[in-house]
């Protein structure tokens, strides 16, 4: 199942996405698309209604967030050795985590702001996991179990504020609109292998970014497992699992950022496509 939420600002409604591509009213079903929502036995539940009886949203509705009130929302970093490599950053030993304030969050579709005074704000494609399942001290061969579905991230992020202004990386990453989240939530049914997708990103039709997740260093199981140790994962939280390379600061002979009045376009295959406008803050 493809889930969705459609709407204004801070009025989203829950939807699925029907075989013809129609966004389908889930309101009647469900109040909200979050951790509460997205446990095997509701989606089970959703699964098993007739989609095409459902009310049919009418005209080009924003899309928001496909997850909604995320209780984490956990990154790891250089998790693609040749991201690492145009990083001149060496491959980690273990996974680099940090986070994005929930505050960064919002619909694929949405403005992403250049920070006041920015001069070093890039993109990054990458594959979300929306956690399903309320655990710690994961076993590596049943992560895959306690994912509700995925979905694409851009993990936008100001490189002076992340690497040269001291501190860890958060500063640099959390800022506002810096975690466009969706389009869809895509149930993990559907998707038969996440090491194996493609990603990919353009900047104003440029191709910077042109990956797949087989080249990740941690994959997906092995990533949830490893979080669960140090905290529990609650229904809702997102993790994203990290970029490829392309992005702008290991463009050479002279780095690449972004700039008010630009467009990124990005997808995942299977998990949809974003599109953001730059705009100042």
């Amino acid at each position: 199942m493809k889930l969705l939420r459609y709407g204004p600002v801070g009025q989203e409604k829950p939807g699925i996405l029907d075989q013809a591509g129609k966004i389908r009213d889930l309101s009647a079903h469900i109040k909200e698309l979050n951790g509460a929502n997205i446990d095997d036995a509701t989606l089970s539940k959703i699964r098993a209604l007739d989609i095409a009886s459902l009310p049919v949203v009418e005209g080009n509705p924003r899309i928001g967030a496909c997850v909604a009130n995320i209780g984490k929302f956990i990154c790891i970093g250089l998790n693609y050795a040749d991201h690492a490599a145009e990083s001149n950053l060496p491959i980690p030993a273990e996974p680099v985590v940090f986070n994005k304030w929930t505050s960064a969050v919002v619909g694929p579709n949405d403005d992403v702001k250049i920070p006041r005074g920015s001069k070093k704000t890039d993109w990054e494609v990458e594959l979300g996991v929306v956690n399903g399942k309320t655990a710690s001290y994961i076993d590596e061969k049943d992560a895959l179990s306690h994912i509700a579905g995925y979905c694409v991230v851009n993990d936008v992020s100001e490189r002076e504020y992340q690497i040269e202004r001291g501190g860890t990386w958060d500063k640099g990453k959390g800022c506002d609109t810096f975690g466009p989240i969706g389009p869809w939530l895509v149930t993990r049914d559907e998707i038969a292998n996440p090491n194996n997708l493609q990603l990919w990103l353009e900047v104003d039709g440029k191709r910077y970014q042109n990956g797949n997740t087989n080249t990740m260093i941690f994959n997906v199981p092995f990533i949830i497992a490893y979080l669960s140790k140090f905290m529990t994962l609650q229904p809702g939280d997102v993790i994203s699992t990290g970029t490829p390379p392309g992005v702008g600061m290991g463009v050479k002979p002279t780095s690449v950022y972004l700039s008010a009045g630009q467009t990124m376009r990005l997808g995942i295959e299977g998990l949809g496509e974003q599109q953001q406008k730059t705009i100042n803050a």
